[in-house]
């Protein structure tokens, strides 16, 4: 079956995580104002059909048992490539004594060279028929692969009519299924206790605005991983094509994210904390308490800020791109750092200005 050698581009990489998150948000704008009724959809139709039309999933999503007729030829696919991978082994090292009985001959005396041409030609036997077997396993995934590619052609045009008539169908036998979206927020011990949660003023909700809508923009960015590690997936053990870009990508885009988004959960009191004392304390003894701490808190925030920024130009001034094979640029990466301590020192000063606040209101 035919590998897989596409390695993302830097510059795809780095526009997806621009433009994804304006695609993805928009979307689900138009999803909370338009609630999905319950039935099938052409987008995600579509969308199962791109991603495990392979296993019929997208006919399942219609309640069509045609899906069924996918698995087989899946499980031929896996199947093949299982032999493939046991009998490469074997190729392999035929092609390695091969090559050394070779280079023996070449050096072999006169005297022997009958008995040199002779192992020469036992190995070239033994390394035809290992590399027989191996492309009589490759092409057979290679045809299964194409009947089941050829399906997914003919389904990509079905789709629309196939998609109509579900929707028809279950128009008429009235069915409709109650989507309940999930709670806007969910406190767990230790966090949401802040006393400065409930605080607003002008100035630190324009800061709080900012911090806001950065946390949600790099919060799409997870979404993004669900689609790469499942590239990698299927590329590995589908098509023997292991990408040397997938894991890079996404622990450097996680990195990221904790920077950028770090301000945010500060503004929501999300840092877990170990809360046994600060629990008990009245609104205005929590204040108090987040005042006092604050100095540590500016003192690593500060002292993050001026090192990352040092950190981060040096970076930019040379360039710097990653060591691995794909090679991807580093700067932008480090960049996120001052940038993320610059946003966390904003919000500090946004949480003290109402605690100081909520202290002055509760002395009056």
């Amino acid at each position: 079956m035919p590998s897989i050698s596409f390695v993302l581009p830097h510059w795809l990489y780095w526009s997806g995580l621009i433009f994804f998150p304006l695609i993805a948000a928009w979307l689900a704008r138009r999803q909370m104002e338009n609630p999905p009724d319950g039935r099938p959809t052409y987008p995600i139709a579509y969308l199962f059909w791109a991603l495990a039309g392979y296993l019929g999933i997208h006919r399942f999503y219609l309640r069509s048992a045609w899906g069924f007729v996918f698995i087989p030829f899946f499980l031929g696919i896996v199947y093949c490539n299982a032999q493939t991978l046991q009998v490469r082994d074997e190729t392999s090292r035929t092609r390695a004594a091969l090559e050394a009985v070779q280079d023996a001959a070449g050096q072999a005396d006169p005297a022997d060279a009958a008995k040199a041409k002779a192992e020469v030609e036992a190995k070239q036997r033994d390394f035809d028929r290992a590399k027989g077997v191996t492309d009589y396993w490759h092409t057979m995934t290679g045809r299964v692969a194409m009947v089941l590619a050829l399906m997914l052609v003919v389904d990509a045009f079905l789709l629309p009519g196939l998609v109509r008539r579900r929707r028809e169908h279950e128009l008429q036998n009235r069915f409709r299924q109650t989507v309940e979206l999930p709670p806007d927020e969910v406190h767990e011990g230790g966090v949401g206790q802040a006393a400065s949660l409930g605080m607003h003023t002008k100035f630190t909700n324009w800061i709080d605005d900012i911090n806001t809508r950065i946390g949600a923009f790099v919060a799409w960015w997870a979404v993004i991983a669900v689609f790469a590690y499942y590239y990698e997936v299927m590329a590995r053990y589908i098509f023997n094509s292991p990408t040397n870009w997938v894991h890079e990508s996404m622990f450097l885009m996680f990195g990221m994210q904790y920077m950028l988004c770090g301000a945010f959960a500060y503004k929501e009191d999300q840092h877990v904390r170990v809360d046994v004392v600060y629990a008990q304390l009245s609104r205005r003894g929590k204040a108090i308490a987040d005042i006092v701490t604050s100095v540590f808190f500016f003192i690593f925030i500060l002292t993050m800020l001026w090192t990352s920024a040092r950190f981060a130009m040096d970076a930019v001034n040379v360039g710097e791109h990653s060591f691995t094979e794909w090679g991807v640029q580093y700067w932008p990466v480090k960049l996120t750092m001052p940038i993320g301590a610059l946003l966390l020192t904003m919000q500090g000063v946004a949480k003290l200005i109402k605690d100081i606040i909520i202290v002055r209101e509760e002395i009056a």
